[in-house]
């Protein structure tokens, strides 16, 4: 029988770098912005005078194109963000970036249930969900990069992935608590949301500084001839 194991294939090696992980990640969000319009779409034939209302009916699939594009579009910079800190990739790390990808995959589906029954609580509550788990995944990435150090890329600090884990705790707070908001009232729980554009203003990474250049050395004191004893 094939042995995997004889060939060094064992169960907790990763034959993927970071890197190529990325480039994964970058195929699996563009397919997954490209779906979301793709549910963007008008009856055919209709006759002139019907147009204009095809185009307001499609304007909740508009909306909910736009609210999921930009979700995903701060999932994808979070989680380039994240892999400049990553440098070895454990089956963890793989397994939790996986399930990620599988929720990105997946986002069109509560898009389009938020953008026909947007005003249902079930819709709200699965797309509520749905990003909240997303969110949670990338929080427990960052999580695991601090409870395995040699993980983490050289330049990045404890400090840093804890900064990293509270902002996403905060983005898991607001689309957690919209949950029950949403059994109150769907379109409440959506205006509650918005808590997450001043969350991420308020606890944004502050911008990476270069490091000073080092002062020029002073040059060295020329030694100066020493003056001829004058004869006595």
């Amino acid at each position: 029988m094939f042995n995997l194991t004889a060939i060094g294939f064992r169960r907790r090696d990763v034959l993927v770098g970071p890197e190529r992980l990325a480039m994964l990640g970058d195929a699996v969000f563009a397919i997954a912005i490209t779906l979301l319009a793709l549910e963007i779409t008008v009856p055919e034939g209709l006759p002139e005078s019907e147009v204009a209302h095809a185009v307001r009916e499609s304007v909740p699939a508009i909306g909910a194109y736009l609210l999921s594009f930009a979700v995903i579009g701060a999932l994808w910079l979070a989680q380039h963000a994240l892999f400049r800190l990553i440098s070895t990739v454990d089956r963890w790390l793989l397994y939790l970036y996986f399930a990620l990808l599988a929720v990105v995959a997946a986002l069109p589906y509560p898009t389009r249930l938020i953008s026909e029954y947007g005003g249902t609580t079930t819709a709200t509550v699965v797309y509520a969900a749905a990003i909240t788990l997303a969110i949670t995944l990338l929080c427990a990435m960052h999580l695991r990069l601090l409870a395995a150090p040699a993980l983490a890329a050289s330049h990045a600090t404890p400090a840093q992935l804890r900064e990293a884990v509270r902002r996403a705790a905060l983005l898991i707070l607001v689309f957690a608590t919209s949950i029950p908001v949403a059994f109150f009232s769907p379109d409440l729980a959506k205006y509650w949301w918005l808590l997450a554009i001043p969350t991420r203003l308020l606890f944004r990474a502050p911008p990476a500084t270069a490091p000073a250049p080092a002062p020029a050395p002073a040059p060295a004191a020329e030694s100066l001839p020493r003056e001829e004893e004058s004869p006595s």
